[in-house]
């Protein structure tokens, strides 16, 4: 009889150790989520004060602030459905990309460009277009340049498309959209990446790009004699959680990654 009060108590306690550890872990867990979703939604309203007040004023600016209001009605849209902190944090990725646009649109009206946003490693990973550039591929004519202007009125922040990096800068058309939106790249783009971008510091080579490596992998493979290191970019990425952020956002995905996370 002893012995089954001892088992039964040592049964109740060990129930009870497992409950409030439970309980620790779903409060955590609560308080998680409430914290990214706070800071989703201050970022959500910094841009949307942007948005609501600055108008472009050249056809550069009125893109940006185009794109920037896009990921407005995005981030928008996103944070009604989140149900996890990941999913909070990509709602602040995409908040933040709409930030970059507007810091752009501000820069091409020459205003200032706000305070600075935080740093995302895969925005430096993929590198910034350093200098002007025409190119002429497969009877097209492309441009790039670091700054806005006539020929270059599509901005774009830096980050990885269909799990490839597309350096920052202006161009003359966004060309890098047909990947975002089907999630793949076509059969000419290799030949556009490198015609564009070779041989310009900080960004990858067409080799590493199409292997799907960060800005400047292949030349640090090189430096350490690693030779080709396999396809080490994938669809992943980021601190933000990339491609292959673990989360399945539901109706989240239409047709756009917004720069790096699938929703």
């Amino acid at each position: 009889m002893g012995t089954a009060i001892v088992l039964v108590i040592l049964i109740v306690l060990v129930a009870g150790i497992g409950f409030m550890a439970m309980s620790r872990r779903n409060t955590a867990r609560r308080n998680e989520l409430e914290n990214a979703k706070a800071d989703a939604r201050r970022w959500v309203e910094r841009l949307g004060g942007q948005v609501m007040n600055l108008t472009g004023t050249d056809p550069a600016s009125k893109q940006a602030m185009a794109d920037a209001s896009e990921r407005y009605t995005a981030a928008g849209s996103q944070m009604d459905q989140v149900q996890t902190a990941e999913q909070a944090r990509l709602v602040t990725k995409t908040a933040m990309e709409g930030l970059y646009y507007v810091r752009a649109a501000r820069t091409a009206m020459g205003l200032d460009p706000g305070p600075e946003l935080p740093v995302d490693r895969e925005r430096e990973a993929a590198g910034a277009v350093t200098e002007n550039r025409r190119v002429n591929v497969e009877g097209h004519d492309y441009a790039a340049s670091p700054y806005s202007g006539a020929d270059t009125p599509y901005y774009y922040p830096g980050g990885r498309v269909a799990g490839r990096p597309v350096p920052q800068g202006w161009y003359s058309e966004p060309w890098w959209k047909t990947a975002l939106v089907a999630g793949a790249w076509g059969v000419g783009s290799f030949l556009l990446f490198d015609a564009m971008f070779s041989g310009m510091g900080g960004i990858a080579d067409a080799q590493a790009w199409e292997a799907g490596f960060d800005a400047g992998q292949a030349d640090a493979m090189a430096d350490m004699g690693g030779g080709d290191g396999g396809d080490m970019g994938g669809d992943g990425g980021g601190d933000w959680g990339g491609d292959g952020g673990g989360q399945d956002f539901g109706d989240f995905g239409g047709g756009g990654d917004f720069g790096g996370g699938d929703w």
